[in-house]
Parts: C-alpha cells; sequence; structure tokens
C-alpha cells in the first residue's frame, strides 16, 4: 500500500496494490487453518433479518467449504469484526446498495460449495453429471439474478470453440466439482480486486501533484507443511525474489558502494540465491516455463508428465532434488516419494507434491460459466466477468496462474527498486503458535537462512551513516566561522575544514569519492547536538535583532502618535479658549441690546395707548348715531309689512272659495262616469255569460302558470350568481315542476359564463395556465415545494435578457427565442458550494453562462436530455441527466439550484417533449439519487437537518461518493 503525504507530514490519500490472491483457499484450507474471515464473520455477525435476505444459516456445518476445526478462534469475535467491517465500508464511502451487493455475492460462495452433482449414464455410453439437490442452486440462482436453467446447463456442459466451429461436450462428476470451485475461486477472487479497485478510488489524493511517498508491503511468510502443494510453491517462490533484493539492496551494494567511493573494504561473503530463482523462473529451462509448456501442449497433459519433464531437465541443478531423476542418487532416500520433488530454498529444503500442479496453473473457467455469469441481472456480475459477453468472444486460452503470478512479482521488484526501502525482520519464535515459548534451534536457523549475520558484519565493519558533500555542507556548516554562512570553494573542502574545525578523530569518519562516511553514531549525534545549540543561539539571535526592530518601531510609533497627541491637545485648548471670549463677549452686547430696546419698547406702548384712547371715543360717538338711525328705519319698516299682511288673507279667502266650487262640480260629473261604467259592465256580463263559464279553468290554470313563470324568472334574474367559473351557487327553484327547466338554465349558464371566461384569455395566459396545469400532475402530492409555487406567476425571462445591456453580447449568442433566463447555483462536488451560472431555454437546447462575464460555459441540446432528478423536500436542488456517449456528456450531469425550480422543471419538460418529437422527459423524484461527474458517479442524498449560520438549505461533501444536503 503507497500512502500520500503532504509537506506538513499529513496522509492525503493511498493506493493498494493487489498482487495475487491465494483463491485456492476458498475451496479447500489446510489442516489447522480456516477459510477467509469474512465468511465466519457474515454468519456470526450479520442480523436474522440480513441473513433471511443471503438465504444464510449460522450453522458453519452447512456449507462444505468451511473448515469447521478452525471455525472459530480463541480472542478473535467474528460478530464484532462484522460490525467493523460494516462501519469501515461504511467510512470508506460504499453504498448500501453496494455492501448488499458484496454480501450477497460471499453469500452466493458459500451456496456454490453446498452444489453437489451425480453421474448420470446417457445412451452413447458417456457420463454426464446432474445436480443432486437443487434448492441451493435456486437459490443461488436467485441472489446473482440468473437463469436457474442457464448455470444448470453450464455445470453439465462445455463448448469449444474453433474458428467457425463449435463443439459441445458432457461433464463428468470430477469435471463439474472442477467448474464448480473453478468458478467460486473466480467470483471470491474477482470480487477482491472490484474491492481494491473501489476502495483506491475513495482513498486516492485528490490532489495531481505528486508528494512524498512512503509504501508498505505485507509479503507472504515462507511457508513449509506436511504437505506442499502448488499455492506453497508459488509463495516461497515470491520468498526467493524478495530474499534476492534483500541482498542486492543490503550486502551486495553496500560492499560495491564502499569499493566504487575508494573506501578501504575488505569482502564479506554471503549466498546470493539467485541461483535459485533462476532454477525457477528461467524462460527456457524454469520450473514455471516448463509447467506453461506442459499446459500448452496438446496430448495427454498429467502432473506425471509435467514430474518426467522436470527430471529431464533439471536433474543436473544442485538446487533440485527428485526420487525418478536420471542420475538416481536419491533412490535410497525414502524421505522423497516419487510424485515429489524437493527444492533447496535459502531458508532450507521443502518438499512439493505434483498432484494438483498442472490443473492450477491452468485456472480454467470455462466459457459456458464466464456466459452464463454475464447474463446475470446482479449490478456487479457483468463488471466481473466481462469476457462473458456474445459480442467480445476472445478465442485465445487465457493466462495461467504462475505466469500471472511471475509479472506480478516482476511488477512488485521494479517499484521496489525504485524506492528506498526498509526491512523488518520478523522472527517466528516457535511451530506451536504459543506464547512464552522460544526454539533456540529454530530461532538460529531462521537467522541464518536470512542472512542477518552477514547483515550484521557489514554493518559492524562498515560505515553506519553516509552522505554526499554538498547535503552535508549544507546542514552542518553552521558549526565552523569558516563556512558560516557560506562557503566559496568545493563542497568536500568545506566539510574537510568542518570536520577539523570540530577536532572529530580520523578514524571516525572516511572521505569517498562524492560522500563522507561516519563509522559510529556518536559521531553523528555528536554533530547534530552541536548542531541543535548552534540551531538555538541563530534562534536567539533572530529573535534579539527581531525584538529590538520591534521595540525601536514601537517606540518611533509612540513618539510619533505623541506629537500628533500634543498637537491636537493644543489645537483643542486654543478653540476652548477662543469660544469662552467669544461667549462672553456675546453675552455682554445682548445684555446691552436688551436694555436698549426695552428702553424704546416703553415709548412705542405709550404712544399705541394714546391713539387707542381716541379711536375709543370715536367708535362710541358712531355707535350712538347708528342706533338712532336704526330706530326709525325698524318703525318705517313696520307700517310696509301689517299692508301686505291684510292683502294676502283676502287673497286667500277668495281662493278657496273657488276651490270647493270646483271640487264639487268635479264630483257630480265622476259619479255619471261610475254610474255608465258600471252599467256597461251589467250589460257585457249578461251578453258573455255563457261563453265565460265554459273556458274559465283553462284561461284561469293558463293565466296562473304564466304568472309563476314570469316570477320565477324575474327572480332568477335578480338573485343570478357570479361570472367566476368556479362559483358553485345557484338559486333555489319554488316548485318541483320546474326541477327539469331549473337544471338545463343551471348547466346553460355555467356554460355560457365558462365561454365569457375563457374568450377573456390571450395566447400568453393560455399557454401559462397550460405550464400551471402540467405543473400540477408533475409535482402535486410528491414535491413539498409545490403549493408555495402555485401562487407564484411564471415569469420566464426573469433577467429581461434582450432589454438589459449587460446581457447584450450573451444574448447575441443565442440565435432562438429565450423562454426562460434566471440565475441558478452550479453545485461544485469537490466542496458542495455553488457557483453562478445564467440558465437560458430555447425550444432546441439549454445554455449555462458565467453570470459576471456572460461567456458561455456549456451549451446542450434538448435531445440530449435524458432525465431531471429532484428531491421531494423544500429545497431547489435538481439534477440534469445527460445520454451516454453524447458529446454534452463529456464533463458529466450537472447538479443545480434555484429559486424558480417548479417552473425550470415544467418548462424543461415542455420544452423536452416538443424537441424529442413527443418522448416524454422523466422526471424522478427521489430523496437519493447518483449524479455523473467525469468518470465518477456521486450519491446526493437529502437529510432533514437544523441549517447552519442562518441559511436554509446546506450541501456539504461527505466523501468521494457522497454529497449530503441538510434542509431544515
Amino acid at each position: 500500500m503507497d500512502i500520500e503525504f503532504d509537506f506538513k507530514g499529513d496522509p492525503l490519500g493511498g493506493v493498494i496494490s493487489n498482487y495475487l490472491l491465494e483463491k485456492s483457499r476458498v475451496v479447500k484450507q489446510p489442516r489447522g487453518e480456516r477459510n477467509f474471515h469474512i465468511f465466519y464473520q457474515l454468519l456470526s455477525g450479520a442480523s436474522e433479518d440480513t441473513l433471511k435476505k443471503l438465504k444464510l444459516d449460522r450453522d458453519f456445518s452447512k456449507y462444505n467449504y468451511l473448515s469447521l476445526d478452525s471455525a472459530t478462534v480463541n480472542g478473535l469475535d467474528d460478530a464484532a469484526n462484522f460490525r467493523t467491517v460494516r462501519n469501515a465500508m461504511q467510512i470508506v464511502g460504499f453504498m448500501e446498495d453496494e455492501v448488499q451487493s458484496v454480501l450477497e455475492l460471499v453469500a452466493a460462495v458459500l451456496k456454490l460449495g453446498n452444489i453437489e452433482f451425480k453421474p448420470e449414464s446417457r445412451c452413447n455410453g458417456f457420463d454426464e453429471s446432474r445436480v443432486k439437490d437443487k434448492n441451493d442452486l435456486k437459490e443461488m440462482c436467485e441472489l446473482l439474478g440468473t437463469e436457474q436453467t442457464v448455470l444448470e446447463r453450464a455445470f453439465s456442459y462445455r463448448t469449444v470453440e474453433a474458428k467457425m466451429e463449435k463443439v459441445s461436450t458432457t461433464l463428468n462428476v470430477a469435471q463439474a466439482y472442477y467448474a464448480r470451485d473453478a468458478l467460486a475461486k473466480n467470483l471470491y477472487s474477482r470480487l477482491f480486486s472490484w474491492l481494491v479497485t473501489r476502495i483506491n478510488e475513495s482513498i486516492k489524493a485528490q490532489t495531481k501533484a505528486r508528494h512524498k511517498v512512503m509504501g508498505v508491503l505485507d509479503i507472504y511468510g515462507f511457508e513449509i507443511f506436511e504437505d506442499n502443494s502448488f499455492e506453497q510453491f508459488i509463495i516461497n517462490y515470491c520468498n526467493e525474489k524478495l530474499q534476492q533484493i534483500f541482498i542486492e539492496l543490503t550486502l551486495r551494494e553496500e560492499q560495491e558502494e564502499y569499493i566504487r567511493e575508494g573506501i578501504e573494504w575488505t569482502n564479506i561473503e554471503y549466498f546470493n540465491n539467485a541461483i535459485i530463482c533462476d532454477l525457477i523462473e528461467n524462460n527456457q529451462n524454469g520450473i514455471l516455463a516448463m509447467l506453461d509448456e506442459e499446459c500448452l501442449r496438446p496430448g495427454t497433459v498429467t502432473d506425471d508428465t509435467f514430474l518426467d519433464k522436470l527430471n529431464t531437465v533439471c536433474a543436473e541443478h544442485q538446487h533440485f532434488e527428485s526420487r525418478l531423476s536420471k542420475n538416481s542418487k536419491f533412490l535410497t532416500d525414502h524421505s522423497l516419494p516419487h510424485s515429489c520433488f524437493r527444492i533447496q530454498h535459502y531458508a532450507g529444503k521443502v518438499l512439493y507434491r505434483v498432484e494438483g500442479f498442472v490443473d492450477k496453473n491452468n485456472d480454467l473457467l470455462y466459457r459456458d460459466l464466464s456466459q452464463a455469469m454475464y447474463k446475470a441481472n446482479h449490478s456487479l456480475i457483468k463488471q466481473l466477468f466481462p469476457e462473458g459477453n456474445p459480442a467480445k468472444v476472445n478465442l485465445k486460452r487465457p493466462l495461467t496462474a504462475g505466469f500471472q503470478f511471475k509479472a506480478s512479482v516482476g511488477t512488485l521488484m521494479r517499484n521496489l527498486q525504485t524506492k528506498n526501502p526498509n526491512y523488518i525482520r520478523c522472527i517466528k519464535p516457535n511451530d506451536k503458535k504459543a506464547a512464552h515459548i522460544f526454539t533456540e534451534s529454530l530461532v538460529c536457523h531462521q537467522v541464518r537462512y536470512l542472512g542477518l549475520m552477514e547483515n550484521v558484519r557489514v554493518r559492524r565493519a562498515g560505515y553506519a551513516f553516509r552522505q554526499a558533500y554538498e547535503p552535508c555542507l549544507e546542514r552542518y556548516k553552521m558549526l565552523c566561522k569558516q563556512t558560516w554562512p557560506h562557503w566559496r570553494g568545493p563542497a568536500r573542502e568545506g566539510v574537510e575544514v568542518l570536520m577539523a574545525d570540530r577536532q572529530v578523530p580520523t578514524e571516525e569518519f572516511a572521505y569517498g569519492r562524492s560522500k563522507i562516511f561516519i563509522r559510529n553514531p556518536r559521531t553523528l549525534f555528536f554533530l547534530e547536538e552541536r548542531r541543535r545549540r548552534c540551531l538555538q543561539d541563530l534562534a536567539t539571535l533572530i529573535q534579539k535583532i527581531y525584538r529590538g526592530w520591534k521595540c525601536r518601531t514601537h517606540f518611533l510609533l509612540l513618539k510619533q502618535s505623541q506629537v500628533v497627541v500634543a498637537a491636537w491637545y493644543r489645537r483643542y485648548a486654543q478653540q476652548k479658549k477662543y469660544q469662552n471670549i467669544k461667549s462672553a463677549t456675546i453675552m455682554v452686547q445682548s445684555f446691552a441690546r436688551g436694555w436698549k430696546a426695552r428702553k424704546i419698547l416703553r415709548e412705542l406702548k405709550y404712544q399705541k395707548r394714546c391713539k387707542e384712547a381716541v379711536t375709543t371715543i370715536a367708535a362710541y360717538w358712531h355707535g350712538t348715531q347708528a342706533r338712532v338711525e336704526l330706530r326709525r328705519l325698524k318703525q318705517e319698516a313696520r307700517n310696509k309689512r301689517a299692508v301686505t299682511v291684510i292683502w294676502a288673507y283676502w287673497q286667500g279667502t277668495k281662493a278657496r272659495r273657488e276651490l270647493k266650487r270646483l271640487k264639487e262640480e268635479a264630483r257630480r260629473k265622476h259619479a255619471v262616469a261610475v254610474i255608465w261604467a258600471y252599467w256597461l259592465g251589467l250589460k257585457v256580463r249578461r251578453e258573455y255569460r255563457k261563453f265565460f263559464r265554459a273556458n274559465a279553468g283553462r284561461k284561469i290554470y293558463d293565466f296562473i302558470i304564466q304568472r309563476i313563470m314570469q316570477k320565477y324568472f324575474l327572480g332568477l334574474k335578480s338573485s343570478m350568481p357570479s361570472m367566476s367559473p368556479v362559483d358553485k351557487n345557484w338559486p333555489a327553484r319554488s316548485y318541483l315542476f320546474l326541477d327539469g327547466a331549473h337544471t338545463a338554465l343551471r348547466r346553460i349558464f355555467h356554460l355560457w359564463r365558462c365561454k365569457k371566461y375563457r374568450s377573456q384569455f390571450t395566447e400568453e395566459k393560455k399557454a401559462v395556465y397550460e405550464e400551471k396545469l402540467e405543473a400540477s400532475e408533475i409535482f402535486k402530492d410528491k414535491k413539498a415545494l409545490y403549493p408555495s409555487s402555485v401562487s407564484q406567476p411564471f415569469k420566464g425571462d426573469y433577467l429581461e435578457i434582450s432589454k438589459n445591456p449587460k446581457y447584450q453580447k450573451l444574448n447575441s449568442t443565442v440565435d432562438e427565442k429565450v423562454l426562460l433566463a434566471d440565475v441558478v447555483n452550479k453545485i461544485n462536488r469537490a466542496n458542495g458550494k455553488g457557483a453562478a451560472r445564467i440558465f437560458l431555454l430555447t425550444k432546441n437546447s439549454f445554455v449555462l453562462a458565467d453570470q459576471k462575464t456572460g461567456q458561455v460555459k456549456a451549451s446542450v441540446p434538448l435531445p440530449d436530455l435524458t432525465s431531471i432528478s429532484v428531491s421531494t423536500q423544500k429545497d431547489g436542488f435538481f439534477a440534469l441527466k445527460l445520454k451516454e456517449g453524447s458529446a454534452s456528456a463529456a464533463k458529466g450531469d450537472f447538479l443545480l439550484s434555484s429559486e424558480h425550480l417548479i417552473e425550470i422543471i415544467t418548462k424543461l419538460h415542455r420544452t423536452g417533449a416538443m424537441a424529442a418529437d413527443g418522448d416524454q422527459l422523466n422526471i424522478d423524484i427521489s430523496d437519493e439519487f447518483l449524479v455523473q461527474f467525469k468518470q465518477d458517479k456521486v450519491c446526493v442524498k437529502f437529510v432533514q437537518g437544523s441549517p447552519k449560520n442562518g441559511n436554509g438549505v446546506s450541501c456539504k461533501r461527505k466523501n468521494n461518493r457522497l454529497l449530503e444536503v441538510s434542509v431544515p
């Protein structure tokens, strides 16, 4: 695992490299060992509901792939470890559906081990296999989402394809079990590789710049079991390669460096295991090369033929031993069986049994099984088995396991050679895996074969520290006055002057051609201690100079401030003195002016009283004269009015007498007219009495009906409801026989007022109401923001883009009519913050432009828009999802937020349907949806929460695969 650090030493991210998984452990475990931990953790720690969904049982004995003798380990809590695994997956950023998919595949591997086969004879004499109990097969197919018949046929038949031919052969029981185990191993191995890739996506460093990297390599331990097979062979091969690079980097290269630098050195002998690595990995005569050659050659290939070939080619090799080798020197060695060979590794001799070498190296997964897996509906299976795609059939033979592991080891060696490795050697104290037991012979054996003795001798005879002259001088130059602060000559001479000045003994160091070598760590510690003291002195000097500068600056600032304060105070004192003198002068002036004004006032008041006395006397005189004249005029007026009243009374009496005469005459004429009218009526009644009695009933009925109808219509006219189409009021009918007419009139009146109401609409108003109606169909009872948008009219152009001179350049770039213009926020996936963008919608596309400059950032045709995702809550976030493979989808989907979300999505829905020839745009309303950002899919999750910093809706990045939107 490579961990990347920044300049402060904080980890930024990392990358995990998987070189080879021991997938044979899935189907078979060595004695005393268990299968992979996840199987036991799942059965022990999962809830009953989870186990029910996965169709599993807690009993380990029900699964053939689990080793029962090591199912439980003391001090290991599988249930707690399972909870830790689930929590770790959540922290890394796994989605719930991804976790469920992984657990389903793990359960499928367990179910796969329970599938058993029985032989069945055919008419042609060949045997074929059939599944004994189809219950486990059915449950596994349900977990993987594949058809049971397809997978059952893949276990019973194998299809071999040539150039233009296909041959289908039956599988016997042994071959069926091999196919089952191969599928289980590949399924688990590919799931493990997918997990490593998925974790790398979450923990990788976000910055592109390369920083300090530290790698941690967890290597295989050297394995020597009672029964060693192909897995132990390749693991021990990896240990040989690691031992070889350890020898090269710690023993050979260090001694060569002393010779290269001209340091006097006595060579120390050590064992170089390159000859053992060549025995295994030689491209022509190596064991892996011969194993691949046996797997690829035609004819009958068995483990015995492979062993015969090893006996033929490697018999003379000093590190290879076999009972059947040509030199027959091991014929009497009864510890070496006939079907085995022995290799003398650097850690000792290991006996390998060749049984299963060819099959395990082939690691062949039949094409029928790959295609059956590819047909599954499971979300992960298609990614794990891409070779099962019928459109991409590859007729080449797959690479062998040995070749893949050899390539992985080569990659690991190249990676280690580019680094500066440090080794931690672990010594195994005993073979019993118990504490407080120390086996001396075992420890001595490990110390010998690990080369620790040679390494200690090289370290003891050599130099503990070495460094180039330039960095050494740069680090320790402050220890000498001649080299501090700058040395003008060559770096080596500066180092020599430095070491002479510090009086370091000559036997403690040596000068090489490009480096200085220090033998004892005490010398290095001495230099580091002196450097630390010098750095403290330099820090003190810097602090002294800085503090002096700071105090001088503070004093000058205080002095300047004192001058300013004194100037302001003097100004204030003079202003205060001037104000006092001015106020005293004004006070004296006011008193003088007051005395003078009061004197003038007294004189004016005396003159005014004299004038008022004369005016009062004249007024009284004129009043007396006026009252005498008034009394005279009133007497004359009373005399004239008395004559007028007497004349008026005479005229009234005369008029009343004439009126009485005229009324008497009118009464006589009226009496004559009344008597004549009664006489004529009597004659008419006598003449028509016989006709009136026959038709009176009908005429009275018609007259009453007519009067009732007239009264009904007049009442209806006076109580008519309003002209609003939503007004459901209607006057009640007064008679039962008017019920039909009453209902018909109500319907006619409603249709008439609806027509009058519609005739008032313009085309623009009709379009607005149609948009409102479509918004109701999309969002009513689905989006919490919809009720607040009902009363808001759809304005469309909120920016007045055609009139605003600020957007004149942007308006000129859009050829079509703008249906909607508004400011939205484009959400950044890195931090969840929004950037203001102008959103323009036309009949055929939508445009995103920068709000400040008006520059077009993106222009997307509406046919490339596949769907829109919004939440059910009161936020304004929405995601525009683009068609995969289109030019617009190169940078991924758009995650936006707007205050006019209902109007924007409604207009997009209407316009998108017209642009796509009637295909409706999909509106997804959910609190959790995925958004494609370039190559990564990010989940946007809406949760209820309290707003932070007074804001409403807040968006926060949880990890690389999750954005959380908190809605109050």
